[in-house]
């Protein structure tokens, strides 16, 4: 285990400290158990993270439920944090921000989560055409009742974002204090207009899948078929149609190469990478195992140098994309 001490930054423009490593339980109910969960939230707490992050989607509550479990006994030593937005039933009004459904879904995640407030509220994603103002008002009455402290965005883009910050000042309502893009090496686009518009309007960026689905690890060889048994070869839909591309594969070893050569691994690397952008309040580790959470902590204070940054520049330019088409096909763009 690396001999670090855990840092903490403010989470935007407000006064809430939180863990430079969030723990993100998305796999927690489907691919890892209540038995590793544990191990992997008793590690995070003991090595000082304070920041978890779940959603009402994953695994359909599972994941809450589980997290209201393993948080008892010291729920207010964490930053909790969850999101609504997406499909959680077939019913018209399960999913988007209707008034009506984010309120019942709020008291639906803290029945699960087994606590009567949540520190941050994530709108999970955005919908094309969705009038924001509702939502905006719902949060504004979650936070002057309680039953949320902060709330959020997740994937959405920067004009969105101007537009909601402009909406909260109309309305008196406070802005979100972070922002969830995809953001790592291999997709460069945030630094283009999301991360800035966080900057501009106070938002934090709390970065998801900064090892790019398992890519970044280096794990995946050039011209070589994946492991069966990896997301890649169980051909994840959402992976194979962004992050697996040789052109990728290809850069990663590469990052593996020079990471190697400083004592870290390439994942490390990465992470430490995304860290380093002055924007970023945290970055989620979301793992499988407590093996795959433990090595992340490597990633907390190692420093990218400035002969570091050109060398990823040269790889991925600043603003781009490992290769062309890399946008994420669940948010497509748009008029056409």
């Amino acid at each position: 285990m690396p001999d670090f001490t855990m840092q903490y930054r403010r989470l935007g423009a407000s006064n809430l400290k939180v863990s430079t490593l969030c723990l993100g339980t998305m796999m927690f109910g489907d691919q890892t158990d209540e038995a590793e969960a544990g191990r992997i939230v008793a590690s995070a707490h003991a090595h000082g993270v304070n920041f978890i992050d779940t959603a009402d989607v994953y695994t359909k509550g599972a994941s809450e439920e589980m997290v209201g479990r393993l948080l008892a006994g010291n729920r207010t030593d964490w930053v909790l944090a969850t999101k609504l937005g997406n499909q959680m039933g077939s019913g018209p009004n399960q999913s988007h921000y209707s008034r009506t459904w984010i309120m019942n879904e709020i008291d639906a995640s803290l029945r699960r989560l087994a606590t009567d407030y949540v520190d941050v509220l994530y709108l999970h994603r955005d919908f094309i055409g969705a009038n924001l103002e509702e939502p905006v008002r719902a949060m504004g009455d979650l936070i002057r009742a309680g039953k949320i402290r902060y709330w959020a965005l997740s994937n959405f883009r920067g004009w969105r974002i101007a537009e909601i910050a402009g909406l909260c000042d109309k309305l008196g309502v406070p802005r979100p204090v972070a922002c969830q893009p995809y953001y790592n090496l291999l997709n460069r686009m945030p630094e283009v207009e999301i991360l800035p518009a966080c900057n501009h309007f106070g938002l934090g960026v709390v970065p998801y899948s900064p090892i790019a689905r398992g890519v970044l690890t280096g794990k995946y060889l050039p011209g070589q078929q994946p492991d069966a048994n990896s997301r890649a070869g169980r051909a994840d839909k959402r992976m194979m149609e962004t992050e697996f591309r040789e052109e990728s594969l290809v850069i990663a070893q590469t990052l593996k190469a020079h990471a190697e050569a400083r004592g870290l691994n390439a994942g490390q690397f990465a992470t430490a990478w995304v860290l380093a952008n002055s924007f970023v309040s945290s970055v989620i580790a979301g793992p499988r195992t407590l093996a795959q959470f433990e090595d992340y902590f490597g990633a907390v204070g190692a420093a990218i140098s400035a002969e570091e940054e050109a060398m990823v520049d040269a790889l991925v330019p600043r603003g781009h994309a490992s290769t062309h088409g890399y946008n994420d096909p669940s948010y497509p763009f748009v008029g056409r």
